[in-house]
């Protein structure tokens, strides 16, 4: 089967080892970029469209999850998203994740064999998809994304206090006050319905912090107080964005969260 891949991997020599193996495991294969982090793979896949991605989960500032993530966000509504296969280290929880959303995956160091599964598994994946319409691969991707980037659930109680640093004060905010938590940059953005501040927790990290029941992730960056909504629209393109009680702006929802505002 002819096909075109990228691969997203920041060691060199593993970089190296996978574009061996798959010559050998898939000589039709035609591997049109080969990237170090996850940034130049979303901007590479964006302008070449391959059909198979192999993203490394663990690359300098963007993450392979991060990447598939922004791509599905990003993609042409015409054109078949990518089958993706994610390559990492020995990870027990990463690899329970992946097996339960039936995610393909490799381990480092590939292996021949290993590999060789994983090539079939994705020939007959694209087999299956001729001729079927563009959205399909999509809307699976974007139902697995969801589930692998949704926050582990800590056991612990949610968070109930901002601290930030305001000059030389720390001023603690309720978090029931809080409208909207918006990465920027290094900082998070945390808006009331009158403040704004700044603090130095990655969104990321905040994120199992929170009551999942009170806050809604609507983009990869924004995270809202699902009781402050006030509408959703729709553009002609067909992209949502949303509009809280108490404050002016209108907040994009990516495609990967969109699936929230349907109606009832």
């Amino acid at each position: 089967m002819n096909a075109t891949a990228l691969i997203a991997e920041d060691e060199p020599l593993l970089a190296a080892a996978l574009l061996a193996e798959l010559a050998r495991a898939w000589p039709a294969l035609q591997v049109v970029a080969n990237v170090t982090h996850g940034a130049a793979a979303v901007e590479q896949a964006l302008a070449l469209r391959p059909q198979v991605l192999f993203l490394d989960i663990r690359m300098p500032g963007q993450n392979g999850l991060e990447a598939a993530a922004e791509l599905a966000d990003e993609w042409p509504d015409d054109v078949p998203f990518p089958a993706i296969v994610f390559v990492t280290a020995y990870d027990q929880y990463a690899l329970q994740a992946f097996e339960a959303q039936a995610v393909d995956y490799l381990l480092k160091p590939v292996l021949p064999e290993r590999l060789s599964r994983t090539v079939l598994r994705v020939q007959s994946l694209l087999s299956q998809r001729a001729g079927a319409p563009a959205t399909e691969p999509l809307d699976a991707a974007l139902a697995q994304l969801r589930a692998l980037l949704a926050p582990a659930a800590t056991g612990a109680e949610p968070l109930r206090v901002i601290q930030a640093g305001v000059g030389h004060q720390i001023r603690l905010i309720p978090v029931d006050e809080v409208l909207v938590f918006e990465a920027a940059d290094k900082y998070v953005r945390v808006l009331t319905a009158q403040a704004e501040v700044l603090i130095r927790t990655p969104l990321k990290d905040l994120l199992p912090q929170l009551d999942t029941r009170a806050f809604w992730q609507v983009h990869r960056g924004t995270v809202v107080r699902a009781d402050a909504i006030h509408s959703v629209q729709r553009d002609e393109a067909g992209r949502l964005s949303l509009r809280l009680r108490e404050r002016p702006e209108h907040w994009p929802v990516s495609r990967l969260y969109a699936q929230r505002f349907r109606a009832m």
